[in-house]
């Protein structure tokens, strides 16, 4: 079985809302992801030349297995309190997006060079 990548995107309407958002993210949901089966977390801030400001969160799931069991069972509880902290309304979009991981490569430490 292949791993999970699950993306949210997030829309975020200024600096204020982007700081919070990220806060929330680091005071514990992700964490609540990777209790409820990631195997890693990321945020990462897309480089855009106008607003709104783009918040990815990336995770990684072991398999669908654990993917489908976090969606069905975890998800739906962090869902509701994200949208209760950063609704429409605020002018937040929320898009999310999962695949199946086809192919990772990693560096590999290297000693280093010799003097």
């Amino acid at each position: 079985m292949s791993a999970i990548a699950y993306t949210v995107c997030a829309s975020l309407p200024d600096e204020p809302t982007a700081r919070e958002y990220i806060g929330w993210l680091q005071g514990g949901h992700l964490a609540a992801v990777i209790r409820g089966g990631a195997a890693t977390a990321q945020i990462v801030r897309l480089q855009t030349s106008s607003e709104p400001i783009q918040i990815e969160t990336r995770y990684l799931f072991p398999n669908q297995q654990v993917f489908d069991r976090y969606v069905a069972e975890i998800a739906p509880a962090l869902r509701a309190d994200g949208v209760r902290r950063f609704p429409p309304e605020r002018g937040i979009h929320m898009d999310r997006r999962f695949g199946h991981l086809v192919f990772e490569d990693r560096a590999t430490p290297q000693e280093p060079p010799t003097p």
